[in-house]
């Protein structure tokens, strides 16, 4: 106690002292700081005032509690300015302390002090007096709160880039110099590029990291050197950049009189200190995706590029980006995750981890890893996932609704206090560690504690523990373990039924005591799946999972009233997916995606043999506040947009494939809100066109970007095509089978050639464009068609050519047309292309539907035709065990009802709306605004060509057969129904026909 008075007698000397140089205000800054740390603050103080000369300008008033706090808080400081008396003095001077840098401000005024020096050992000087500078400037400022984490973290990474960048700039032209320069096959230059790695590359450094580097060039080869001494030699590539590499981290991390710019680590590189310091980009991309391993892709998320030509870099990551980010949602990588999980929670159990703010339970690991988690599993999927930084990962999981806003904020949060302190605990004594001090070191923990805004260390505790305990909690839950191991007998019963230990009898008593009609059957599909080749030659890990999933999925399938037909739909869609363990892993680590798949599984063939042929959809079944919500027009279209903005424009393959993974999830997600009745049949229709309609736009669109970049452009500017769409896209009644009646028109020839190094002429360009829109969309991949096309409706049919110039379509329409075309015209509508052609197209189709005909001769006409078509469309089902045409009164097999094309169903329906429109749209023009069936039978019954009654009817007939078609279109079966199912609403429908088309008179 004598000591401390008299060290603080000496204290308050001193700062009378300085009080008679420039007037203090009435603050007592020495008393604001706990008592223990006083007395080295003040000897501290007493120890800069007696080394302050006459020009030196020490900190008074509130820079003087700054300055105190600052003296408390670090010992590295503390030492600078005992060591370098001026120190003070110039950020004092300078304001440098009480405002951040401008962004680059840093990296310019580093590359000021360092153009000058013509040596290594200047170089090496000049960065680390620079370093140590910025170093206390920007720890004054974060320990005394003008600084948020963000300015601290992202000052750190730019002054640790700019060191690495700016010293090899200098060694690589002393390189050259000394061995020549590396040139590429072109015969451009080579320079080193350097991923900066981990808390570097995401812009996240801490007070002192080390810093993770990476050193990689983009192609093997040989140079000569020693020409001046007359000799020649050679020098590979590789050992060129190897001796730069040796001498960058020489200048960065070696230790010396002025210390030290950065700590150097360079075993993240493939295969860590067994190989050598610096590898192709070939060779990098090699071992990735050789010998990468999980946890070596969780490292990549934050790899950076921090020197290097800027097309060597944005080659580099390009190939680096397929190792880190899978195409699918990639849930094979949780096991993996896991393991690392237990690896984290093992270190966090070792004694004294308590004490460790970033390794131990609820730590800063926890909340990256969490983050990047989701990274890896996403990320392929989601581009917003494919970010560096931590919190901006955060506020993507937000905004994608992965993570809920207030797990978000309380991470945020957390991260935000933990790494404070840790800044704290680097900022003591320049060195890194995440270690809390313990009970002995009493002065440490009244250290951290007021830093931190604390009133003592019980204080600091408390809240810590409170954000620590909310991460692990956080951490725990999204890292769980999978669905939970099988316990109760009747889980364990699955497991016996799968693995064989129990005999065909006991299995075949257990599948009938639930809802297997046929047990016999069941049992023999899971034992040849059991036992098949397949399964035999699956990955062991592979086979791990699956034994995990199939009693999972056995359960679930017993609750199911088909169970028999679901087993096989779900064993079929395994099948296809054993080898791709990712997906196993996706339904064992998700038990909503597996009980969404059983669910609609057994609700329908169709989507079984869906998901089957293209088990990409399976990330469908995540979310079912999506899977059963269809997306609007405009979200399908940057849905699409998204997914087709990530592929190289010259990726025509990719292309194609992309839009038939957009469509065939788009649909599924329509069948899922069918099969839940989530969606009217009408609106089922709409969504299902719309989605024709979007790809078909997205098809022209990048078939004419192809053929622009082969021959130009058109000379008269004109866009090319127009797409009309018929029948049930016209309508806008699209099925789930539906195939896509097509007509493609275009401008008339002007008689000039497109503007590219390969000219044609605009007659064959758009002949071209049209054939190439046709192969985007009907070529069969190995993800299937995007839709069967059918052009027979364009002028001449078959024999006619597949795009038409406006003016011949006309022409056609006009004057050579069937009635039957005529009819098809009713449902067409523009559905793609040039605005200029739709407003075209619109007229004539008003012009050729609203002429004056002979109303009689237009009856028999349509009547023929749809007696000639029942013949030939309805045969196929006469007398068939799969169908018939319909009642006794209708003729055909008494017990079947083709919903199309027997009497009284859908076709006559369609036939009598046409009629009406062609016979009187020339007085009811009101006709023509509508080319589906529903809206035109409510114009037939405004213009009373039908009662409303007959009108409602109809309308009531057409949405029942059609809601009916759609559900036996889900279960892959014709439309063809028992006899009797619409006996009352059939009648009624062929006496309006006899009516309207005088039938039977």
């Amino acid at each position: 106690m004598v000591a401390v008075a008299a060290t603080i007698k000496r204290f308050i000397g001193t700062l009378s002292f300085v009080m008679t140089i420039q007037p203090l205000s009435n603050t007592r800054p020495l008393e604001q700081l706990p008592s223990v740390l006083r007395e080295r603050v003040a000897q501290v103080w007493h120890d800069l005032c007696d080394r302050a000369g006459s020009d030196n300008l020490l900190p008074c008033g509130s820079q003087l509690s700054e300055l105190f706090t600052v003296l408390a808080s670090s010992k590295f400081i503390s030492q600078q300015f005992q060591r370098k008396p001026h120190l003070l003095n110039d950020l004092i001077a300078s304001g440098d302390l009480d405002r951040p840098y401008a962004r680059g401000e840093l990296s310019q005024r580093l590359a000021i002090v360092i153009n000058a020096a013509e040596d290594e050992a200047t170089l090496a000087k000049t960065i680390r007096i620079f370093r140590q500078r910025e170093m206390v400037r920007l720890g004054w400022r974060d320990l005394t709160g003008k600084a948020p984490l963000k300015e601290v973290v992202e000052t750190l990474s730019e002054l640790a880039e700019a060191a690495v960048s700016q010293g090899l700039e200098k060694l690589y032209r002393w390189h050259c110099e000394q061995w020549g320069t590396p040139l590429d096959n072109s015969g451009s230059p080579q320079q080193l590029v350097v991923l900066g790695m981990g808390k570097l590359g995401a812009w996240e450094l801490n007070f002192s990291s080390d810093i993770d580097l990476i050193f990689t060039y983009p192609e093997d080869g040989q140079l000569e050197y020693g020409r001046s001494q007359g000799g020649k030699r050679q020098i590979t590539h590789q050992q060129f950049f190897v001796k730069l590499g040796q001498r960058l981290i020489k200048l960065i991390d070696q230790n010396s009189a002025d210390g030290f710019v950065f700590r150097v680590d360079m075993r993240l590189r493939p295969f860590g200190d067994a190989s050598p310091l610096a590898i192709s980009f070939d060779a990098l991309e090699h071992y990735y995706q050789s010998h990468g391993r999980e946890w070596e892709r969780y490292a990549m998320i934050k790899a950076r590029p921090i020197t290097g030509d800027d097309d060597a870099c944005a080659e580099l990551m390009a190939r680096i980006r397929p190792f880190i980010y899978r195409k699918y949602i990639d849930f094979g990588v949780f096991e993996s995750l896991r393991e690392m999980k237990a690896m984290i929670a093992r270190e966090s159990a070792k004694r004294g981890m308590d004490r460790n703010v970033k390794l131990g339970e609820g730590g800063i690991r926890e909340v990256e890893f969490l983050g990047q988690a989701f990274q890896l599993i996403h990320g392929g999927r989601e581009p917003v996932l494919q970010k560096r930084r931590i919190l901006t990962v955060l506020e993507a999981l937000r905004g994608l609704e992965m993570l809920p806003g207030f797990v978000v904020d309380e991470l945020n949060a957390a991260y935000d206090f933990l790494r404070r302190v840790e800044h704290r605990l680097q900022a003591w004594d320049d060195r890194q560690t995440q270690l809390l001090p313990d009970e002995s070191d009493e002065m440490g923990q009244a250290r951290i504690a007021f830093t931190m805004g604390y009133a003592d260390w019980d204080g600091f505790i408390e809240g810590l523990r409170f954000h620590t305990k909310k991460v692990h909690q956080h951490f725990e839950q999204v890292l769980a373990a999978p669905q939970s191991e099988h316990e109760d007998s009747e889980e364990s019963h699955w497991v016996a039924i799968w693995d064989g230990s129990i005999d065909e009898d006991a299995a075949m008593a257990i599948l009938e005591q639930v809802h297997f009609r046929q047990p016999e059957q069941s049992y023999q599909l899971i034992r040849r799946l059991a036992g098949s080749r397949l399964v035999r030659q699956i990955s062991a890990i592979a086979r791990q999972r699956l034994d995990h999933l199939i009693p999972l999925i056995l359960g679930s399938i017993s609750q199911c009233e088909n169970s028999d037909e679901s087993l096989q739909r779900i064993l079929n869609i395994i099948e296809k997916v054993a080898r791709r363990s990712a997906y196993i892993s996706l339904l064992v680590e998700n038990p909503l995606a597996l009980s969404q798949l059983v669910k609609l599984c057994s609700r329908s063939l169709w989507i079984a043999d869906t998901i089957a042929d293209s088990p990409i959809l399976l990330d469908e079944l995540l979310d079912p506040r999506t899977l059963y919500t269809p997306p609007s027009r405009e979200e399908l279209h940057n849905q699409l947009n998204n997914y087709l903005a990530h592929l190289d424009a010259d990726d025509q393959e990719g292309q194609m494939e992309m839009l038939r993974r957009f469509k065939m999830a788009a649909v599924l997600r329509v069948a899922a809100a069918d099969l839940m009745d989530a969606e009217s049949l009408m609106v089922v229709s709409d969504h299902l066109t719309e989605i024709a309609e979007i790809t078909v736009e997205a098809g022209l669109e990048l078939a004419w970007r192809q053929m622009i970049s082969k021959h130009g452009e058109p000379a008269n500017a004109k866009r090319g095509l127009g797409v009309i769409g018929y029948g049930k896209m016209g309508g806008q009644e699209l099925g789930y089978s539906s195939d896509l009646d097509m007509v493609m028109i275009c401008h008339p020839d002007s008689g000039a050639q497109t503007t590219g190094k390969r000219p044609i002429g605009e007659t064959m360009f758009n002949l071209r464009l049209g054939q190439r829109l046709n192969h985007i969309i009907d070529t069969r991949m190995p993800s299937g068609r995007l839709y069967e096309v059918d052009s027979r409706l364009r002028p001449n049919g078959d024999s006619g050519s597949l795009v038409a110039p406006i003016d011949h379509y006309q022409n056609y329409l006009q004057k050579s047309a069937w009635t039957w075309e005529l009819q098809a015209l009713v449902r067409a509508r523009f559905v793609a292309g040039d605005a200029d052609l739709k407003m075209q197209f619109e007229k004539i189709r008003a012009q050729v539907l609203g002429a004056q005909r002979d109303r009689e001769k237009l009856r028999v006409e349509v009547v023929e035709m749809r007696e000639k078509m029942r013949q030939q469309l309805s045969r196929r089902w006469r007398g068939g065990t799969n169908g018939g045409t319909g009642g006794t009164k209708s003729g055909g097999n008494s017990n079947k009802f083709d919903l199309k094309q027997d009497r009284g169903g859908i076709a006559d329906i369609e036939f009598m709306v046409q009629y009406a429109v062609l016979g009187w749209a020339h007085t009811h023009p009101e006709l023509l605004r509508w080319s589906d069936n529903i809206r035109l039978l409510g114009t037939m019954s405004q213009c009373e060509i039908l009662s409303s009654d007959e009108a409602q009817l109809l309308a009531d007939a057409y949405r029942q057969y059609r809601a009916c078609a759609h559900r036996l279109s889900l279960q892959q079966l014709v439309a063809v129904v028992h006899g009797d199912e619409f006996n009352t609403i059939r009648e009624g429908v062929i006496q309006v026909w006899r009516r309207l088309m005088r039938v039977g008179e």
